[in-house]
């Protein structure tokens, strides 16, 4: 197994090439990027956000490190890592792997621990950079950038996955950097998912609103997989840093969080629908 950091990278600014040299990167028209002390590289301008500190906060990725790293969604973990290496007849054992919304890097650690056959050319993206410094403190092998999927730092057709796990999709991007017959990997809350919680901390629930049914242009549907599992947590601080890891925490009330901060234990469903869309060009 190897595992290499992706580098066709695009300048964030104009989309030309970037070439890296030490700690910076910079492309033809001299726009530079540095490599933070930490591993990470930064190529979200100040320009391009809409706020002083986009994405997850510290708190966030810390709950969520926390929760992923203890294995309870190892079950959709290795749902993933199936879906993007079931290769075809005519690809190579070389794949070029973007985590669109990567937070801290759980995700694609488990793929490279997966992929013992194929050689890996990884990055993870996050508009946080919280989440970037995480997953770099925790693998240095995957390229972790700090970036958007509105405007993706990577250079044109490069692309053989993209994963977009829990996020947001932005298809006309992710059609831009994948190669044609590339995968799009999409996972999704399904309609249960932790149901259990959100009826402890909701007054009442409202129906899911699903993704759409149909492929978006560009792509073309390769198939669904749900993932669907009971989950106990049993301890008050497993439950708070599930609920801190979602955006439940924020929709909640202030009653509702108090009732879910009172438990001691609970079971909830797990369901995650995997949708694997292909790039037909």
């Amino acid at each position: 197994m190897t595992i290499d950091p992706f580098d066709a990278l695009a300048c964030p600014l104009d989309g030309e090439p970037l070439a890296g040299s030490g700690t910076c990167w910079r492309c033809p028209a001299g726009h530079s990027f540095d490599v933070a002390r930490q591993g990470y590289l930064h190529l979200l301008p100040v320009q391009k956000k809409r706020s002083l500190a986009p994405g997850d906060s510290r708190e966030m990725v810390a709950a969520r490190r926390h929760f992923l790293n203890a294995g309870y969604y190892r079950p959709v973990a290795e749902a993933v890592n199936a879906a993007v290496l079931q290769c075809t007849s005519d690809e190579a054992d070389r794949l070029a792997c973007l985590d669109a919304g990567c937070g801290e890097g759980y995700y694609l650690r488990q793929l490279a621990a997966e992929s013992a056959n194929t050689q890996l050319s990884v990055i993870g993206l996050d508009i946080s950079k919280w989440a970037a410094l995480a997953a770099a403190k925790q693998d240095k092998r995957p390229r972790w950038v700090v970036g958007s999927n509105a405007n993706i730092p990577v250079l044109p057709g490069t692309l053989d996955r993209i994963l977009c796990l829990f996020g947001f999709p932005v298809y006309t991007e992710f059609a831009r950097v994948l190669k044609t017959g590339g995968l799009l990997i999409r996972a999704d809350a399904g309609p249960n998912h932790l149901r259990e919680l959100r009826e402890i901390i909701y007054p009442s629930l409202k129906p899911e609103k699903l993704p759409a049914s149909e492929a978006p242009e560009g792509f073309s549907l390769v198939d669904t997989e749900t993932v669907c599992y009971p989950l106990t947590l049993e301890s008050p601080e497993v439950i708070a840093d599930l609920l801190a890891m979602t955006p439940h925490l924020y929709r909640a009330s202030v009653e509702g969080r108090e009732r879910a901060a009172q438990l001691d234990r609970l079971t909830v469903t797990v369901e995650v629908q995997l949708v694997r869309l292909q790039h037909v060009g």
